[in-house]
């Protein structure tokens, strides 16, 4: 499907069935970051939106028209769902890209393919999850059972704007709950049009809403809702503090952060080939133009491989080619908007400052097109004291730290308020589980950047998120609530 082609964007809150106006009316601007230029005027949702669809939430939670369905109900609309989504597949990849930079490959062969995933496997666990029976004695018999938490408010970031909100929804819907979801001001399109599809596939109408909004408008009236029960945010530390605020001067509602990182990349001094791992550490650092919370901007390497591995990670930086999204070669699209532009290109300004060496990159690039792209960037000489290296750049930036030796390694590795991933490359299996686990992080690659799949959890360590996590079997654990059942026997 070509932009021509697109001919209509759905850009109003969906609310228990039905597309609404803000109750305002106010609207408000999404751009195409490849060009700096408007796309459409979205719903501007805000306090009274969010009530609205709390309480549309509430009632279908109530009555038990999807809390109470039998799990195989459940499975077979949310697989219906999916179908749908890999049906218009081409719309929903084409929607991230044009609204949120992301080279339209990307969306094509990852995201969207990854959240049709998503809620298939979530939908087939629906009624493979057992509850449990207590090791009592023949006087009682004690039930453990699982029931959905209720309403579930998700507030989701810009950088995977289909792909989270399946990380979200899938289990959340598959344990029974209602929901409703604020997505990033700056990509709600695809979302949108997500909840619609939802309708189509049979979810019933109040069960998933999506409201459009401002973080400091509709997120916080959704993280201040008395009758949410919980929140799954994924975005900044900063903003994930806000929503514990929110949560303690309400109704202390559940909150699941995920927030950010300052990965490390490890290599040791007997890395496998060289050419592999070079691919790897732009993998990490570059996919999805560094605007990624696990994105691996620092580069720890072994003083003895250094130089030979900088060469190589130059050198193919050439093949992450920088420009229009809509190009299935590009590779690296534009920063999300002109402030977050600036954002990064302070942080590269800020690097030579203190002293660090620029290998590759360095600025702004096609500032013809009006859009806000930056080069990719690899640094040397870095030093872990140093901005670049302890702040999260959410850009295409690379930071290079050597060390001597493992345990210097380790300590600069974990020298750092996140943990949300790391990547150790090493041919010894013995060094690569001892790193692997002294490192903390909620995921640990070895010999390759991952985040697993759909079925391992992820979320992070400290300051990189707490409460729950994302993916796996162990995602139902923040949308359910444990209840015990006591009988009592007699006779």
């Amino acid at each position: 499907m070509e932009a021509a082609a697109l001919r209509e964007f759905r850009t109003r809150a969906f609310v228990d069935g039905a597309f609404h106006d803000a109750a305002s009316g106010a609207t408000f601007a999404t751009e195409n970051p490849a060009t700096g230029r408007p796309l459409a005027e979205v719903a501007a949702g805000d306090h009274e939106d969010i009530d609205r669809a709390v309480r549309a939430a509430r009632r279908a939670f109530d009555d038990g028209r999807w809390s109470r369905r039998p799990p195989a109900e459940r499975k077979a609309v949310l697989l219906r769902f999916a179908d749908l989504l890999e049906a218009n597949l081409e719309e929903l990849a084409l929607l991230d890209s044009l609204e949120g930079g992301k080279p339209i490959t990307d969306c094509r062969e990852v995201d969207l393919p990854d959240t049709v995933r998503t809620f298939r496997w979530f939908a087939e666990a629906i009624d493979k999850m057992f509850d449990a029976v207590a090791p009592t004695g023949p006087e009682a018999l004690g039930l453990i059972v699982r029931e959905p938490i209720g309403v579930v408010g998700a507030v989701l970031p810009w950088n995977f704007p289909i792909l989270l909100a399946a990380w979200k929804a899938a289990p959340a819907l598959a344990a029974g709950n209602s929901m409703v979801v604020k997505p990033a001001e700056q990509t709600s399109l695809s979302t949108i049009r997500m909840a619609e599809l939802a309708a189509e596939a049979g979810l019933p109408d109040g069960v998933l809403n999506v409201v459009p909004g401002f973080g400091d408008t509709a997120g916080q009236a959704l993280g201040r809702h008395a009758e949410v029960d919980m929140v799954s945010f994924t975005g900044s530390t900063d903003v994930g503090r806000l929503f514990l605020r929110y949560s303690a001067e309400s109704n202390l509602k559940e909150v699941v952060l995920e927030c950010g990182g300052k990965s490390p990349q490890i290599v040791l001094a007997d890395p496998p080939d060289l050419d592999v791992v070079a691919e790897q550490v732009l993998f990490a650092g570059f996919m999805n133009q560094g605007e990624n919370c696990s994105c691996g901007s620092r580069l720890i390497v072994h003083g003895s491989v250094r130089e030979e591995l900088l060469e190589r990670v130059a050198a193919k930086t050439a093949e992450w080619r920088v420009g229009d999204p809509l190009d299935p070669a590009t590779r690296i699209g534009p920063m999300i908007e002109g402030p977050h532009l600036e954002r990064v290109l302070g942080y590269i300004d800020a690097g030579r400052a203190e002293g660090a060496r620029v290998v590759v990159g360095g600025g702004r690039v096609l500032e013809g097109s009006g859009g806000h792209f930056v080069a990719p960037t690899v640094f040397d000489g870095v030093e872990n004291s140093m901005r670049i290296a302890r702040e999260e750049i959410f850009g295409p930036v690379i930071s290079t730290i050597a060390f001597e030796d493992e345990d210097e390694a380790i300590a600069l590795a974990n020298d750092t308020s996140y943990g949300l991933a790391a990547s150790v490359y090493t041919r010894d299996i013995d060094r690569a589980i001892r790193f692997a686990r002294a490192v903390r992080a909620g995921t640990v690659g070895i010999n390759a950047y991952s985040e697993g799949d759909v079925t391992t959890p992820f979320g992070g360590f400290k300051e990189s998120g707490f409460g729950g996590r994302d993916k796996g079997l162990e995602s139902f654990d923040q949308y359910t609530e444990k209840k015990t059942i006591w009988f009592a026997l007699r006779g």
